[in-house]
């Protein structure tokens, strides 16, 4: 009898920049996309995800990579010591354009509103 065990992990992210709905459906997508990830919940600031032991690194890159900063929450303190904060995500993003006086950025911010 030949059995193989994965090693399955469940994960919560937390998330930087996200502030509405629209911000939960887009790291909903972003993290479905990704190989081997479960997503098991999104809310706004944190998601549950499962996965092998590189599913992680790969939602953090895949979230990163869609404007919104992500670290485990056991490396919460490590992280924010070596990564710099950016804005991001659909709100907050906007919302750092409408500060810098960008052109065509909405004073009122993001998808939101």
């Amino acid at each position: 009898m030949n059995t193989t065990t994965q090693d399955v992990r469940t994960t919560t992210l937390s998330i930087d920049g996200m502030t509405c709905g629209h911000c939960v459906q887009a790291v909903t997508k972003a993290l479905s996309v990704v190989p081997g990830v479960k997503v098991k919940s999104v809310a706004v600031g944190s998601a549950v995800i499962e996965g092998d032991g590189s599913a992680t690194g790969r939602s953090v890159a895949a979230l990163d990579e869609a404007g919104y900063p992500a670290k485990t929450l056991g490396d919460a303190v490590a992280s924010s010591a070596t990564r710099p904060a950016k804005s991001g995500g659909c709100c907050g993003g906007a919302r750092g354009a409408a500060a810098s006086n960008a052109p065509g950025a909405k004073a009122s911010g993001g998808c939101c509103g």
